[in-house]
This record gives C-alpha cells, structure tokens and sequence, in this order.
C-alpha cells in the first residue's frame, strides 16, 4: 500500500491509500479519487515527504480492515496529530461519510450475512435476480470472487456509538 498526500481543486488536502501508484493513476483518471471536504474529483498530488524507516526497520504493509473484520492491532501506535490539525478534521468527517455510508446500505441493501459470497456468485451466474447484497466474506472468498470476475466492494464497517 502507498499513501498520498491529495490536494483537491479547491485547496483542501486529504491523505488517500492505494495498491500502488498506477491504481491512483487508473482511479483518478475514472474520477473515482474524491475530495471528503467538497466531493470535486479534480485531485492531484500534492508534495509530500517520504517516509524513511528508522533503525534498519522494515515498514508493514498497512491494509485497510474488511467490511467484516475487525481493525487489526497495531503493534506501535501511530502518534497522536494536533487536535487543531486538518489531520484531525479530514479523519473525523471520513468516520462520519463511512457511518453515512453505513445507515445508507442497511437501509438499501439485503443484508446475507456469511452467505455474502455464494450469493453473489448466484447473482452472477444469472442463478438468482440481481439486488444489492452485503454481508461477511473471508479473505480467501473475497479472493475467489475476484479472481471469477464478480464484482465487490469491501469498505471499512464503523461501529455505531452503541455497537459497544
């Protein structure tokens, strides 16, 4: 995974992660690399410094969490941004855009459970009608599916304030 430092049309700047450079290349020319403050999908990189590992380290790949799994943990925490940092504000209001995002799929969506990839699978295969389905699916389902064409989306899977 790299991270970018973005800057939309409108001067505000984000951080965004990718498999590697050519997939931000690929998803910025489709449009699909959108600001989280205004929504514009005129982005480009901005300067960054690189990221130089300390003491011989080696830096972990760092992979964003499955819809169904939990946020692995991190064996050193990261340092805590500024509380008046525009780290801070761009993190809280992608929270809140992926909580919105949240309510909007159990609202709209079938929820399958575990059955997520034999349904899809179905649905490919013209074996079942086509709706819009979310549930759990392991690493290695979610690999299957690709490799058979189905189209996905794994997101990150906020807790609601009362999920505990």
């Amino acid at each position: 995974m790299i991270r970018f430092s973005l800057r939309c049309q409108k001067g505000h700047e984000f951080e965004g992660w990718f498999r590697n450079g050519d997939t931000y290349d690929r998803q910025a020319k489709r449009g699909e690399v959108r600001c989280p403050d205004c929504g514009s999908a005129k982005v480009a990189k901005a300067i960054m410094a690189p990221a130089i590992a300390k003491g011989g380290r080696r830096a972990a790949a760092v992979e964003a969490p499955a819809a169904e799994a939990p946020a692995p943990a991190a064996a050193e925490p990261a340092p805590s941004p500024a509380p008046d940092s525009g780290e801070v504000h761009v993190a809280g209001k992608l929270r809140e855009a992926l909580r919105e995002m949240r309510s909007f799929i159990e609202k709209n969506a079938e929820y399958v459970g575990p059955r997520f990839a034999d349904e899809a699978r179905k649905m490919h295969k013209g074996e079942s009608d086509e709706r819009s389905i979310y549930g759990e699916a392991s690493d290695a389902e979610a690999e299957e599916l690709k490799d058979e064409g189905i189209e996905f989306g794994r997101i990150p899977w906020p807790k609601y304030r009362h999920d505990g």
